[in-house]
């Protein structure tokens, strides 16, 4: 499985004016997307990065409601977490669109993108925390005994449940507005949400708590983010080559080291939508890649740990290093317990 953008090398700009501008003469490009207001906002980053290479290419916008969008109940009975991306990646196939703008927390490790297709481009990596927001105000820690937050990640509950064991953590669906919308009616006391999400809206303001992405084994309340958390993948037709050496111009990358690293980790790891996996890779002040992989139980009772550091032009490789420890400590069997 390809983890890493396979876009040929960039063209220089005035060359690549002149094939873009022949390849779109008649035809705006095309760039699916889901239709909520954070994937629009989301687009509207890939669509600046774009026009900061070819401020005049004609661009149009197509909004495709995905399967999990219109789905409020568990995701492994959708086929999990692809029924983000099935529409959008049927859409590109198909010749209806010509990008695809995936959040890559979204996009599956266990299964192989549509033949034909890959990801062209990971924009630059945006804040990875995930933050707690209440109704009344206090942080995870001050919580009452019992209360009710809500959140669809497994990966969340796990850590929730380590620092937390009384809390009732239940499964909320829907776009971060609807979210939003179930806290106010009092549904739940307190949901955990991504800050890059909130930030991409304009709804920091309502952030309770910053979560920690430092892991603490409940020593205090932290979140290590998921593999590909705040990063925005641009997938494109391999043919389509104009399209593809765009695309050579916008990634970051940093970031894709990172994502390569973790994705490559996840998927060796054959982690399942049900999976309580988190995966985050940064680099260190001495140029080194850094992955911290965890591998948990369901109620977070229980789990595997692994860190490691490697060279920057091996993300690959740190990233297979990091699960075979995890492996050689029984992450599959953890992951086996969590396959319903």
């Amino acid at each position: 499985m390809s983890v890493t953008p396979t876009a040929p090398s960039a063209a220089p700009i005035e060359e690549l004016k002149d094939e873009v501008a022949a390849r779109f003469a008649d035809v705006p490009l095309r760039i699916g997307t889901r239709t909520s207001p954070l994937a629009r906002a989301q687009t509207d980053q890939v669509i600046a990065a774009v026009r900061s290479v070819l401020p005049d290419l004609p661009v149009e916008t197509v909004g495709i409601e995905t399967s999990a969008d219109r789905w409020h109940g568990n995701l492994a009975e959708l086929g999990g977490k692809g029924a983000f991306t099935k529409e959008i990646d049927g859409a590109l196939v198909a010749g209806e669109v010509d990008l695809a703008v995936h959040s890559m927390k979204d996009v599956p490790g266990d299964v192989p993108l549509p033949a034909g297709t890959e990801l062209g481009a990971f924009l630059p990596r945006g804040d990875t925390h995930d933050v707690l927001i209440s109704r009344t105000g206090v942080g995870l820690g001050e919580l009452p005994e019992g209360a009710r937050v809500g959140t669809s990640a497994v990966r969340r509950r796990s850590q929730l449940g380590l620092y937390r064991s009384d809390l009732r953590i239940d499964r909320i669906r829907g776009s971060v507005n609807a979210r939003l919308a179930k806290l106010d009616a009092g549904e739940f006391d307190a949901i955990v949400l991504a800050r890059v999400g909130l930030e991409r809206i304009g709804l920091t303001d309502r952030i309770t708590e910053v979560l920690s992405t430092v892991w603490s084994a409940g020593s205090r309340p932290s979140m290590v983010p998921a593999c590909g958390a705040a990063v925005i993948g641009v997938q494109a037709r391999v043919e389509d080559q104009a399209v593809m050496r765009l695309l050579a111009h916008l990634g970051d990358e940093e970031t894709t080291r990172w994502v390569s690293a973790e994705r490559t980790a996840l998927h060796l790891l054959s982690g399942h939508c049900n999976s309580p996996i988190a995966l985050h890779c940064t680099t260190t002040d001495e140029g080194r890649l850094a992955l911290s992989g965890l591998v948990f139980s369901e109620d977070g009772s229980g789990w595997v740990r692994s860190h490691a550091t490697g060279v920057a032009d091996d993300p690959v490789g740190l990233g297979a290093r990091v699960a075979d420890d995890l492996i050689s400590q029984g992450a599959r069997e953890l992951i086996g317990d969590t396959r319903h």
